[in-house]
């Protein structure tokens, strides 16, 4: 009788189903083309923006770049909170880390939710 039991415990597929559970905060690895709109980044995908006292970074289609850093024969030149600049040559390439939210000032926002 206990053999059974293991037996019919061991081919339940609740039980082996934690190996293919997925992390629920990671990013996707590919960005619906919808989700993209217009604004589709000419230079790639800005994915992370790291500031602290002593450093900046960002992480472009997966590369960790420094300011001042190399990405795609491009050079990182500035890093804010909401995107980074790329120079390329003479041309100055922008990456926004949500390029369809438009940032307002809290006032702002306050009045267009009463104008409802």
């Amino acid at each position: 009788m206990r053999m059974m039991l293991l037996a019919a415990l061991g081919a339940c597929p609740v039980a082996h189903a934690q190996g293919a559970l997925v992390d629920p905060t990671r990013p996707p690895t590919v960005m619906p083309a919808e989700a993209v709109g217009d604004a589709a980044q000419p230079a790639g995908r800005l994915q992370s923006i790291l500031i602290s006292g002593t450093r900046k970074l960002a992480v472009i289609d997966g590369v960790t770049v420094p300011l001042g850093g190399k990405v795609d024969g491009a050079t990182l030149v500035a890093i804010d909170e909401t995107g980074v600049k790329l120079k390329r040559g003479e041309a100055i390439e922008t990456l926004k880390l949500y390029p369809n939210i438009e940032r307002q000032p809290i006032e702002a926002a306050a009045n267009k939710k009463e104008s409802r």
